[in-house]
This record gives C-alpha cells, structure tokens and sequence, in this order.
C-alpha cells in the first residue's frame, strides 16, 4: 500500500469515527433509536387517491385502463390455463418469434405448455439474444396500472429489461388498489429481515423524452409490454 493510499484511509476513518460519535451524543440516543424502530413498525399509510378505492372488479378495470394509458396492451383470460394460448396469440399478431425465455417460478413451469407445442421455451436470467421475456408479476396497483416484479432465483431481474418484449402475467386477485397495499403485499409474504433485493415497479414499456421532448419506447428496457390478466388464478 502506498503512502498516500494509507494517509487517505486513515482520514477517511477519523471521518467516519468522528460522526459516529457526533451522532452518539446526547440523552436522547436512546429515546430517537426507539422512534425509529417504532416507525419502522408502524408501515404508516400516505395519502390514499380516492380512485383507488374500488372493489375488486372496479380495480382491475381501473388498473388495464391505466396500462393501457401508458402503451401496455392487456389481455384478459379466465384461468391459467389459457395463458400458453394467450401468450402464442400475441407473438402472431405482432410477428414476433415463438420463442420466449421466463424464470423458474412454479406459476409459469407449470402452466400447461402442451397447449402451446410450437412455442419454444428457455428458462433462466435473460441474454443480449432474447427477443420476448415472460414474467410472474408479484402484484398490480391500479392508481396508476403499476406491475409490481419482485427479484429471486425464479424471477431473475434481467427478464424484466434486457429483452425488446416483455409478457407479464399477473393473477386479479394480486392487483391492489394502491401502492400502500402492494407494500403490505410485499411485507406479509417476505418481512422478517427477507425483503426481495430488487422490487421492480413497471408502468409501460420504457421511454424517454430527452431528445426533443419526443417520446421514444425503449429507451432503457422493453419496447413493448403485454400483460395477461388471469381472472381466476
């Protein structure tokens, strides 16, 4: 290690030591550490938008209204076995190749591929060379048509921005109204110290304004986003 590399560390430390004890001081420390944890605890709920407050069906309209506001197409079926069909119909009417690559969530191997025997199928994290991504949503909020993609061994992340097509299956029964209940969603089945790493919020296929204010889909992800509601999953 160099002198200089060493004098750098060692400053950084000092730093470090000094506003660690800075924020030590006082007798209060004990009380503002059990305000944190009991906001933490808490999960307090923002302001909700009235549109939100929907029964069951009123939400699900509500949520392909606003994915379709932002370019998504949806599709409605009525279980899951209708997703392989549903899925080969959308590659044909957008020319698109059968061939899709997905994640080892159980709600998509186990979906009745058989009905589906020209369509090819790869599993695992998405490469530069995949046209067409299938993902299990986690949930939907209606308020603004929102997917909710949480990250893991059955859902890698790169399914959800590397390749030009995205299909996401989503379960009615999985879209909230708002944010606040996606959360909930996320806390009750994961919590306890094993949140997901990475929680993808997906309104739309990418875009970006940036060069002349003109919209251009996919800027930094898919150019295309299908989603397949599953009336009774």
């Amino acid at each position: 290690m160099s002198k200089t590399t060493s004098s750098s560390s060692q400053s950084r430390t000092q730093i470090l030591n000094k506003l660690s004890a800075t924020l030590a001081r006082g007798k209060d420390k004990d009380a503002r550490e059990k305000a944190v944890q009991s906001r933490l605890k808490r999960h307090k709920r923002n302001l909700v938008p009235e549109r939100a407050n929907l029964d069951a069906d009123g939400q699900i309209a509500l949520f392909r209204a606003q994915a379709e506001a932002v370019s998504a197409s949806v599709a409605e079926v009525m279980n899951r076995d209708n997703v392989p069909e549903a899925i080969t119909a959308h590659l044909r009417d957008h020319n698109l190749p059968a061939r899709i690559r997905h994640g080892a969530d159980e709600k998509l191997t186990q979906l009745p591929w058989d009905k589906a025997p020209t369509l090819e199928r790869a599993t695992g994290p998405a490469t530069g060379d995949d046209v067409v991504s299938l993902s299990q949503a986690f949930a939907g909020v209606a308020e603004t048509g929102t997917l909710i993609l949480t990250s893991g061994p059955a859902n890698p992340t790169t399914l959800n921005f590397l390749p030009e097509n995205h299909i996401v299956v989503i379960d009615a029964a999985d879209i909230d109204g708002a944010y606040e209940d996606a959360w909930d969603r996320i806390r009750k089945a994961h919590g306890g110290g094993k949140m997901p790493r990475t929680v993808n919020m997906i309104s739309g296929p990418s875009r970006t304004a940036d060069v002349e204010q003109t919209i251009q889909l996919g800027a930094h992800g898919p150019r295309s986003l299908h989603i397949i509601i599953v009336r009774n999953g």
